[in-house]
């Protein structure tokens, strides 16, 4: 069964695109060149700099002699924020389609997706409280007024999350109404799959507590795995989307009897 819903968008700051993709080249190559910037964004060099300017204003790079380089203390949670701000106007769509399968006095557990940060920051439109792992979504969740239990574990950076054998615990005694987690990737084939161990422990104990499993998937990670399974197609009830996915997967959510809901249909 294939349902249809809405879209918003979250705007960015003028020239925060620029600054991304000048944080993607950090991170992936550890030192930049403002030349070499500045032929790739096709920008002037002075436009580059004033933006390397304002990332080192806010300790995410370091100016060196013709360039920058990504500072080895903040790398993790500069790629975290990256993360955080890509394919905004899918994951917002997908959180308001998952926002309409939650009733008031629900329990509701949250991962530490980026898709999930993006539900937990409407959440406060229903009458519920949530389990949460994130600091991010935690955050978010005290400042709009949810009230929330946050489970504790080791600290894993990447996602700014708790993770490891005492969250796991703690979470096979608790029973949320409904989990809402995301993946790296998704196929018929592989599942639900994501490259962070500590991460596919932490959102397998996840789904085992839940009454209700939904999946939130932006369509970029659709027929793509990645390392290790979270859950297969028969742990998961519902998958929420922000395109038409094609007829195998179609197919294979009807046959696991998995409520796929589309958040814009092809035109």
């Amino acid at each position: 069964m294939v349902l249809d819903s809405g879209m918003t968008t979250d705007t960015l700051k003028v020239g925060s695109e620029r600054q991304h993709q000048i944080l993607r080249r950090a991170l992936s190559e550890r030192v930049v060149k403002i030349k070499d910037l500045s032929a790739e964004l096709g920008v002037h060099e002075m436009t580059v700099r004033r933006d390397i300017d304002q990332l080192a204003e806010q300790g995410l790079l370091e100016r060196i002699h013709g360039g920058a380089r990504i500072l080895e203390k903040t790398s993790e949670e500069v790629a975290h924020q990256l993360r955080a701000t890509k394919n905004t106007e899918a994951k917002d769509a997908i959180a308001r389609a998952a926002l309409n399968l939650i009733e008031d006095g629900d329990v509701v557990a949250l991962d530490a997706s980026t898709t999930a940060l993006a539900l937990a920051r409407i959440l406060h439109a229903r009458n519920v409280s949530a389990i949460v792992s994130s600091l991010d979504a935690a955050n978010v969740l005290a400042a709009t007024g949810v009230p929330f239990l946050m489970v504790g574990g080791n600290f894993h950076a990447p996602a700014r999350s708790f993770v490891g054998a005492f969250f796991m615990d703690t979470m096979t005694r608790l029973h949320p109404d409904k989990v809402f987690f995301s993946a790296k990737a998704f196929s018929p084939d592989t599942g639900f799959t994501d490259p962070h161990l500590p991460e596919v422990g932490a959102k397998q104990t996840l789904i085992r507590s839940a009454g209700t499993v939904i999946a939130l998937l932006d369509s970029s990670k659709v027929e793509r795995r990645a390392l290790a399974t979270i859950a297969t197609l028969d742990e998961v009830d519902v998958l929420i989307t922000d395109q038409t996915p094609s007829d195998r997967i179609r197919s294979a959510t009807e046959s696991a009897d998995i409520l796929l809901i589309v958040t814009r249909e092809d035109q």
